[in-house]
């Protein structure tokens, strides 16, 4: 038991502190969680609820050819003799193991409704039945051969087996899905044909790679078929880390129509896909709502359904007995490109989605753990060995018992009438036969059970051809055991076998192709985005837009008018530093009073959008903060795929930036700046400094407590400056000498405005 996996009594007496306690109490459930619910062992591949069922089936006479018996009794059994959980959990377990869409090589042959592809509840209990199926076989058939260890069950009145002796690696086979208490596992389904050679070549070499194995082993091979497109050189690489995904798309035919026309049918699916999946996905697109928190489809919605509509005409599911699969997809018109339309449907539902792979299993040492394909393989390869070995033990006793018996049988047959004579007269007739014969006690008990008529001349023939045939037994089972070669090839010969009775052609074809991705058509258009001083954002089309015929909410004013085109990128700068990107063509129209700006993206904790810019990406900006430092970027460099956005700018406490100004390099010959207390400086923009993020470079001297307020880039050597004098707002034009007075070198403190005017900003 580890270290704090103490019981709950002790140095404390009758109390314990809580913290341990509870500490205690959890690790005990999730100890349980991991090894005795959601995790497959390595050796069988089952976990427990499901290794109970099929010892249980087994064991009550549920095997392959005979009658079928009612699941509520088969789920009765599982409760009362070694699984005391919820019936639903033992039930949902039995059907899971006799659904042959979701094992690759079912356990249970089920008779009735136990559930469909479209994730239909299967009847209930009271009305299917089952039975283990041949497969099954391939796990239970050597459970008396002295192959595992039994335990007691949870009430100590049974025994039941601690694991499978199973001949093949089931959890490679049928694979596994669990989530446990910080560890998961997924384990895709694979060919019996190719695991089983790959486990001949890690009999045969132990040093085995992942490479050499995926000689053997293409890949997943899933139960519904389908097509793994995902480069090899990515599947080897998961198989040897144990963890990755590979890339899985439906199958289809186009089917030629009369006059021209045509369609698709899928009849093969991703694993996690249904049928009735596709369509609800299809549904939404075609048909979508407003997601949570709007109260209008947003431009990427509409842009997908029109796409959707403009190509598809029909959906619908003809699957049915003959044809588990068959979804039928027209076109809209006989005259779309196949690919596209083909390529359409890919991309926007889950008939192509990714399968995870996640090697994580109990051992042979109990302990649960990630494990590469090779681990996999050589582990179950050791517990084969040890099976075998002990199976072997478990007949040599059984063989060389049967010897001993017979060897006393054939003496007694050589002197029946002495025998017959010592039965007769001797009181203790056990005992004067092994003095007179010098038998063991085994061999005299057995002669003393004897019938009469096996004292007849042709059994001791018999008795002769089957002390013979024994014999030979004994020498090849001793050879087994003295041989790790020999045994090695008898395990071969066994596997070779049980792939040539249950071995079946791959489902899944392998061919490498490049993931469907479609970019819904953005047509490309001027567009004015509206951004006012409170952060509500539209856009409006054109280029001619009028300030005065604009509207806006209490309280709120026009910030900016900006410019671009649908395709560019909108970013938008939060009081923080951090930039965030909206494509302009995802913004809300107009026509309202929009939306506010964080509504768009996932804006940090405390902080505000402030302002926004746009353009094509390699626009170059000038950004600065309220703190004196400033520097050159592009749009580019603030644009995030992300919607948390990314980090942009470095501000200091106490600090935010101020308006970023967009511009045109042959435009940008000067740089002006304006400080809270009413002072400019006006310096050539080669002194800025072009980074792609960060704090920047002083763009102005301030004074402690002083901020700056605005920056500006001219093109020749006059400004416009706006302020108050007293309760007025002023403008003022300065030029020629007025101007030059200003001019210094960056990072200066610049001059004094005339007429003690608190400037507010630059005007156009």
């Amino acid at each position: 038991m580890p270290p704090g996996f103490a019981p709950l009594a002790g140095e404390y007496g009758d109390t314990l502190p809580l913290g341990r306690y509870a500490s205690t109490q959890y690790l005990q459930y999730a100890i349980a969680t991991v090894k005795d619910r959601a995790l497959p062992r390595l050796s069988d591949g089952q976990k427990p609820v499901q290794s109970r069922i099929l010892y249980a089936m087994w064991d009550m006479g549920g095997r392959a050819g005979t009658p079928r018996k009612k699941s509520a009794r088969v789920v009765g059994d599982v409760l009362g003799k070694f699984h005391p959980h919820g019936d639903a959990s033992v039930y949902d377990a039995l059907v899971r193991i006799a659904q042959d869409f979701t094992l690759r090589y079912p356990l249970v042959d089920g008779e009735g409704n136990f559930g469909s592809r479209d994730g239909d509840d299967p009847a209930a209990m009271r009305y299917t039945e089952a039975r283990l199926t041949r497969f099954a076989d391939v796990l239970l058939s050597e459970l008396d051969s002295g192959t595992v260890d039994f335990a007691p069950n949870y009430d100590g009145s049974l025994q039941e087996p601690q694991q499978l002796p199973a001949r093949l690696p089931v959890v490679l086979l049928n694979g596994a899905s669990g989530i446990a208490v910080g560890m998961a596992t997924e384990i895709p389904s694979h060919n019996l044909n190719e695991v089983a050679n790959a486990a001949i070549a890690m009999i045969r070499d132990p040093a085995t790679s992942v490479a050499a194995l995926m000689k053997y082993i293409k890949g997943p091979d899933f139960p519904g078929g389908g097509q793994i497109i995902t480069p090899r050189a990515e599947m080897r690489e998961a198989y040897a880390n144990g963890r990755g995904s590979v890339r899985v798309r439906a199958r289809w035919n186009v089917e030629r129509l009369a006059r021209g026309q045509w369609q698709v049918v899928v009849y093969e699916l991703p694993p996690g896909t249904s049928a009735r999946k596709v369509l609800e996905e299809i549904e939404w697109i075609t048909n979508p709502q407003p997601k949570a928190g709007k109260k209008s489809l947003t431009p990427e919605q509409q842009r997908e359904k029109q796409l959707m509509l403009s190509m598809l005409d029909k959906a619908r599911d003809e699957s049915d007995r003959a044809h588990p699969v068959r979804l039928v997809f027209e076109p809209k018109s006989s005259r779309i490109d196949e690919n596209d339309f083909l390529n359409l449907l890919l991309a926007k539902t889950s008939m192509e989605t990714n399968a995870a792979l996640n090697f994580v299993m109990v051992g042979l040492d109990g302990r649960p753990a990630g494990r590469s394909l090779r681990d996999t393989l050589a582990e179950w390869v050791e517990f084969r060995l040890q099976t075998v070995t002990r199976r072997t033990r478990f007949r040599l006793d059984k063989v060389r018992d049967r010897i001993h018996v017979l060897e006393g049988r054939l003496i007694v047959l050589l002197n029946v009438d002495r025998v017959v004579r010592i039965i007769r007269n001797a009181d203790d007739p056990k005992a004067e036969l092994i003095k007179a014969f010098k038998l063991t006690d085994r061999q005299a008990e057995d002669i003393l059970e004897m019938r009469l008529r096996q004292l007849a001349k042709l059994e001791h023939i018999k008795v002769e051809q089957e002390l013979e045939g024994l014999r030979e037994d004994r020498k090849g089972l001793e050879k087994v055991l003295k041989s790790r070669k020999v045994l090695e090839d008898l395990v071969i010969e066994e596997i070779e076998a049980d792939a040539k009775a249950f071995g079946d052609k791959r489902r899944t074809i392998i061919e490498e192709s490049e993931k469907a991705v479609i970019e819904t058509p953005v047509i490309d258009e001027p567009v004015t985005v509206i951004f006012s001083k409170n952060g509500w954002v539209r856009a409006r089309q054109g280029w001619e837009v009028d300030p005065g015929t604009l509207s806006f909410k209490e309280g709120d004013s026009l910030l900016a008018l900006l410019k671009c085109r649908t395709v560019d990128p909108v970013v938008f700068l939060d009081s923080a530093g951090r930039a965030y990107t909206v494509n302009a063509s995802e913004l809300p129209s107009a026509r309202g009073d929009g939306a506010p700006a964080s509504s768009l993206v996932d804006l940090q904790s405390g902080a505000r959008i402030m302002y926004a810019v746009a353009g094509k990406p390699d626009m170059p900006v000038l950004v600065a903060s309220s703190g004196g430092y400033g520097f050159a970027t592009r749009i580019a460099d603030m644009v995030s795929n992300r919607k948390a956005g990314r980090d942009f700018m470095t501000v200091g406490p106490g600090e935010t930036p101020i308006a970023p100004v967009v511009y045109e390099e042959s435009q940008a010959r000067l740089v002006a700046a304006l400080s809270a207390s009413g002072r400019m400086l006006v310096f050539d923009m080669a002194e800025m400094r072009s980074v792609s993020r960060g704090r920047g470079v002083i763009v102005m001297g301030l004074e402690e407590g002083e901020k700056l307020v605005a920056v500006s880039l001219l093109a020749t050597p006059a400004v416009k400056v706006r302020g108050m004098k007293g309760s007025k707002e002023r403008e003022i034009h300065l030029t020629g000498a007025r101007f030059e007075h200003y001019v210094g070198h960056r990072a200066r403190m610049g001059r004094v405005l005339p007429d003690k005017l608190k400037p507010i900003g630059f005007s156009a």
